[in-house]
């Protein structure tokens, strides 16, 4: 029967380099950007993700926006026949895994910070973090009225009224919006440029003016005064026995750590809800996909504390799931959560670390399909080997194909981290091409996601606010979906 696999198609996405418009808001190398995505397309990749960096677009000062490098390659990927999905970056560049390109924030939001460093994320010991405005101060006014969410909002708006052709054109699939470092929906809690090194548990991240005084009052209302923040949590590269608040029935699990836990991880699910809000009524009525991407921090996944997921804002124990409320929140929207270490194997990690990738990916799908949202994935280090491939195909489709239509799961798409020299060597861009091919379940490349159950409508408003008490029902723990041992589509 002719297409009997196209219903199992998982399109693929590849990520361009970072500085691929320079700091300078140029476009530099288009005859080697051109040869690059031809490459691609040979490869039958679906389309590229590109990160759109606000410290470039609004350099020059507020509301003045210069789109024109973008939309040049914009011109240039959509005459390669490739799509789109394109990251609202409103973190900077540089500092992380893989930060090849220094690009900070806009000069004159860091001019802010000069005199009023509480607008930046800060630790335990003062040390504040440049890389993304603190979402305590989200509906604070920053500049010239604007507050940080207002910020975001007059970007995203730009970025439609400018690149509406694009839209238009279905060229643009996707809108990632940055939600915190990395541009990932999370605290700053293992920043490498503060001296954070694998596997450490990180710093809780809360210690700017805003947050404090959120916490004085959430915990005085909650008729606890004298409550404050742990002082027993351990610096960025302690093990969690080494810190009294994640050892074996440490601080975590009193009353005092719970409250914190909670309200920590909520002020996250907050301002993930009122950026993803603001950036579908900048969309609202374009045939795209809002996304937001949750970081896989797996080490310490296997630790009764999950210490390195509860400093980064993501309160997940064995019996409280900490990614279901994100995918409810995400559901308002329509949202796709976009996450990470999808080529990972437990075997592969260091004993040492209590690292569990393949657990924690189960969790996470699991958890957005039971909230009928989208899921979409990316590797989190560059990887050449079938092995990586094989897991990613095991995790986009963790039943199999289907020959009598779409597969029980399935993932919305992948996104390959990252187009570079490597990747198109001979031997692994060989390997690439058949990788591309397994996920498009060895069917010929299809240009419209209708064709394969995955039509892309106009995105509509968001629906009403979801109260937080029904948000956190979805941390009951459920036991994830079966997934198989291993894909029947191998590399």
């Amino acid at each position: 029967m002719e297409n009997s696999l196209l219903p199992n198609y998982v399109p693929v996405f590849v990520m361009l380099p970072l500085g691929v418009v320079t700091d300078n808001n140029v476009f530099e190398n288009y005859d080697e950007t051109k040869y690059h995505l031809n490459k691609l397309k040979e490869a039958e990749v679906d389309g590229v993700m590109v990160d759109v960096w606000w410290g470039i677009i609004e350099s020059k000062g507020p509301k003045q926006y210069d789109w024109n490098a973008y939309r040049s390659l914009f011109k240039l990927v959509q005459d390669c026949g490739l799509k789109i999905q394109a990251i609202m970056s409103f973190h900077q560049c540089g500092g992380n895994v893989g930060d090849a390109v220094n690009i900070p924030l806009p000069q004159w939001v860091l001019n802010v910070g000069n005199s009023n460093p509480d607008i930046f994320y800060t630790n335990r010991s003062g040390t504040r973090n440049k890389e993304y405005i603190t979402l305590g101060a989200d509906n604070e006014p920053l500049v010239g009225g604007r507050s940080a969410v207002q910020m975001y909002s007059d970007y995203m708006v730009s970025f439609r009224q400018n690149m509406k052709d694009f839209l238009d054109a279905g060229v643009i699939t996707d809108i990632e919006v940055g939600l915190g470092p990395a541009g990932e929906m999370r605290y700053p809690s293992y920043p490498q440029n503060q001296g954070w090194s694998f596997p450490g548990i990180g710093e809780f991240q809360c210690y700017d003016k805003y947050l404090r005084e959120d916490f004085k009052k959430a915990a005085s209302d909650a008729g606890h005064p004298e409550w404050d923040f742990p002082q027993d949590a351990g610096q960025y590269n302690d093990r969690p026995d080494g810190a009294g608040f994640f050892r074996q029935n440490g601080t975590y699990l009193s009353d005092h750590g719970k409250f914190f836990l909670t309200w920590y991880s909520n002020k996250l699910l907050f301002h993930g809800d009122q950026i993803l809000e603001e950036a579908n009524n900048a969309f609202c009525g374009c045939k795209v996909r809002v996304a937001a991407k949750v970081s896989g921090l797996h080490w310490w996944y296997k630790h009764d504390s999950h210490a390195a997921e509860l400093t980064a804002g993501y309160y997940n124990l064995r019996d409280r799931d900490g990614y279901r409320p994100i995918a409810r929140m995400l559901s308002r929207h329509y949202g796709v959560l976009d996450f990470t270490c999808l080529e990972m194997r437990d075997y592969e990690q260091p004993n040492y670390a209590e690292s569990a990738p393949q657990e924690l990916v189960q969790q996470v799908l699991s958890g957005s399909w039971r909230e009928n949202i989208e899921v979409a994935g990316e590797n989190a280090l560059p990887r050449y080997d079938p092995n990586a491939y094989d897991q990613i195909l095991l995790n986009v489709r963790p039943n199999g194909a289907n020959r009598d239509g779409p597969p029980k799961l399935r993932m919305y798409g992948f996104t390959y981290l990252r187009l570079c020299d490597q990747l198109l060597d001979d031997g692994n861009f060989q390997t690439f091409k058949t990788f591309v091919r397994r996920m498009h379940a060895n069917e010929e490349y299809c240009p419209t996601s209708d064709s394969y159950g995955r039509p892309i409508v106009p995105l509509q408003q968001s629906k009403p606010k979801i109260p937080i008490e029904v948000l956190l029902e979805a941390t009951q723990p459920m036991a994830p979906f079966p997934f198989n041992n291993e894909t029947d589509m191998k590399v």
